[in-house]
């Protein structure tokens, strides 16, 4: 039996929470849908209503009152990336699998200005909710904006819970401690680490689980020359992983932050001439279609990242349907993996 069919034989309609809150079919609709004017007095008692009742009203409804499809809007880097076409992939699954139109808008710098501007202009443009990648989560987790621009608001891949935006993502600081102690178990005491640029929240934390990770394994923690900052893109691991192997005393392993970074190092390497995984062990994160389908194949912690994207995308549906009026606000914690690839393959006291 379908959800409608049950509301009708359990009384639960708009017209029975009408009746219930003493007011109009219509009120009922344009507290439902933000329509409209409504006291104070009268949004409360529709709403009680509604709790009472259990009316849950669909988005199909929703977009026939406003007469055109509920709209997500996307906000993310102009760095095309695996990653980026995880976020796409799972985030069309959930706006295709319940008929909402999904718009973009491409930011570059990241800045809180950008974000706020960005953000504006999507919900000008019709967007009911927000999806957020990092650096604009941390931007718009720290703007004023977020409380007047009226749209729930969601965000994947991030170090942290935050303020005023629901959250889905893995246990970055555990998940690169644990990748680094795989690392460290294969004999490797000398370690680079190629982190990310400084405002992503997800860098802080990875860099906390590598010393973690030292600390534990009583390995002194690594000169600043052996951890670098940098973008999370292909070029940057390249020019991070060269001034890593040019240092007299090199690291035997180079730990990295994303996929791309690694797929950089590991071509920088081959160009100077390492062995890899015997001169050289990298690691990646994230596990996306690269990590796979390079030479040798990394090592990586596997973040779910179009599950997550599904995942933030349906909690902002439900957001949508929400006529309770306060934000269901939720930091959701994935479990990650690791997978153990060949670059990776040689212990280091097994070497002659």
């Amino acid at each position: 039996m379908s959800l409608m069919a049950r509301r009708k034989q359990n009384g639960i309609t708009i017209r029975g929470v009408a009746e219930r809150a003493g007011v109009s079919a219509m009120t009922v609709s344009n507290v439902i849908n933000g329509a409209g004017r409504a006291s104070a007095a009268t949004v409360a008692a529709v709403q009680a209503a509604i709790a009472e009742l259990g009316y849950v009203p669909n988005l199909a409804a929703r977009r026939l009152a406003k007469a055109r499809a509920t709209t997500l809007g996307l906000i993310y880097s102009d760095r095309r990336t695996p990653f980026l076409d995880a976020v796409l992939v799972g985030t069309l699954r959930a706006t295709n699998a319940h008929g909402l139109q999904l718009i973009l808008r491409e930011g570059g710098s990241g800045t809180k200005d950008e974000a706020e501007g960005i953000a504006k202009d999507l919900v000008r443009s019709g967007a009911d909710a927000l999806l957020l990648v990092p650096p604009f989560a941390e931007q718009l987790s720290r703007s004023e904006i977020l409380t007047t621009l009226g749209v729930p608001v969601a965000a994947i891949a991030t170090g942290a819970a935050m303020s005023g935006i629901t959250t889905v993502r893995i246990d970055n600081r555990a998940a690169m401690c644990s990748i680094t102690e795989r690392v460290i178990a294969k004999g490797h005491r000398r370690i680079g680490y190629i982190a990310g640029p400084e405002h992503y929240s997800v860098v802080a934390a990875r860099l906390d689980g590598f010393r973690d990770a030292l600390h534990k394994h009583a390995i002194p923690q690594e000169p600043p020359l052996m951890i670098l900052h940098s973008e999370f893109d292909y070029a940057s691991g390249m020019v991070a992983g060269q001034t890593l192997l040019k240092l007299s005393d090199r690291p035997t392993a180079i730990i990295c932050s994303s996929d791309d970074l690694a797929a950089g190092v590991i071509a920088r390497a081959n160009d100077m001439g390492f062995r890899l995984p015997e001169d050289l062990a990298v690691t990646g994160f994230d596990d996306t279609i690269l990590a796979s389908r390079i030479w040798p194949p990394l090592t990586v912690v596997r973040q779910p990242v179009e599950d997550m994207a599904f995942r933030a995308t349906q909690r902002l549906i439900a957001e949508l349907g929400n006529v309770k009026g306060v934000a269901d606000i939720r930091d959701e914690i994935f479990d990650h993996g690791i997978v153990e690839r060949q670059s990776t393959s040689v212990t280091l006291s097994a070497l002659p």
